[in-house]
């Protein structure tokens, strides 16, 4: 079985934590990443074709002008759990700001899309 049918067969709560987080990661750093520059065309290239619907260009760009906290994320993230729910994985991050005190609950929700890996949700609160 090549490995692009074995994503297809496989949910993604399926997967170890080990390899969830190995998924998610680079996934969540390159969220940040994207955030802290407003570059909307990285923020939602990994989206689901539904998310990415729903998080419109406009809407957006206006949070990146205007929330001081989705232009100044911290790189600095810790893991803190994975909450397996059907087809899809919430992994959970508490993220921090390089500008405001604090501390934040990052969430990513992932599954499979086309036999890839795609962001359901993502956000800070």
């Amino acid at each position: 079985m090549s490995a692009v049918e074995e994503a297809l067969r496989v949910n993604i709560g399926e997967r170890t934590d080990t390899e969830i987080r190995q998924i998610a990661e680079p996934l969540w750093r390159e969220l940040v990443r994207s955030s802290n520059e407003g570059k909307y065309g990285e923020f939602v290239k990994n989206f689901s074709r539904a998310f990415a619907l729903a998080m419109n260009e406009v809407a957006v760009n206006h949070q990146f002008a205007n929330s001081e906290l989705a232009r100044n994320l911290s790189e600095d993230f810790d893991f803190l759990g994975i909450i397996r729910r059907g087809e899809h994985v919430t992994v959970l991050y508490r993220q921090r700001s390089t500008k405001k005190r604090g501390e934040w609950l990052g969430r990513l929700v992932l599954g499979y899309e086309d036999g890839e890996v795609r962001i359901f949700a993502a956000s800070i609160f």
